[in-house]
């Protein structure tokens, strides 16, 4: 029997190996640095700068691969569980549990991948091009809101815009500030969303905004 399979076999087995050393190697040096490079990143994983290339072909390939990483780590895997409740409420509620748990996992990668990305448009591309994603799961949560609703359309851009706000990194990071598990912050979000959602994305009227003392 020829050994070729089997010395394929290890090479694969190696090349992951290689693989997860480097990313685990870059989700480092975003918690012990405010910096990003392959060369930084090669460093730390003790590796030649070509290897990065060799298994990411880019500086874009190994921020995806990092962001794949996070998200595996941070459980937004969950997220095919939380579209598949019948109820899209129930959904919406889902999609706000999963990125808790996800926003909190790695929390100062995550804010040091958002304050670079403010002077890196290739990370600030990858960042908006993930961001989408979940731009995507409200607006399908919504239209399914709309259905419930005998067919009245009431989901708008701006609606799906504020929910996108209330669901994302920087909301959740000030929510949580220093003590605030996700189990904490969620509810917070969820009731904000289910009073959106509830509303409709209607304006509310001059009326029934409380009125400043002394005016």
């Amino acid at each position: 029997m020829s050994p070729r399979p089997y010395r394929l076999g290890q090479r694969q087995v190696l090349a992951g190996e290689t693989r997860s050393k480097i990313l685990d190697a870059a989700r480092a040096q975003l918690e012990t640095e405010a910096s990003f490079s392959i060369d930084a990143v090669a460093r730390r994983a003790d590796v030649a700068r070509m290897t990065v290339y060799y298994q990411f072909g880019s500086k874009r390939g190994l921020l995806e691969g990092l962001f794949d990483s996070l998200a595996a780590r941070g459980g937004l895997r969950g997220l095919p569980s939380a579209f598949q409740q019948p109820d899209p409420r129930a959904a919406l509620d889902g999609l706000i549990d999963v990125f808790a748990r996800f926003w909190s996992s790695d929390r100062l990668v995550l804010r040091r991948l958002r304050a670079m990305a403010a002077l890196d448009p290739e990370l600030d591309e990858v960042l908006r091009e993930r961001n989408e994603g979940r731009r995507q799961g409200l607006r399908v949560i919504l239209s399914r809101v709309d259905a419930h609703r005998d067919g009245r359309s009431k989901t708008t851009s701006d609606l799906v815009d504020v929910l996108f706000a209330l669901t994302s990194f920087e909301n959740f990071d000030v929510l949580a500030g220093p003590e605030r598990t996700p189990e904490q912050v969620a509810p917070l979000v969820k009731r904000a969303a289910a009073a959106i959602v509830g509303a409709g994305g209607r304006p509310i009227r001059p009326s029934s905004v409380p009125r400043a003392r002394g005016r």
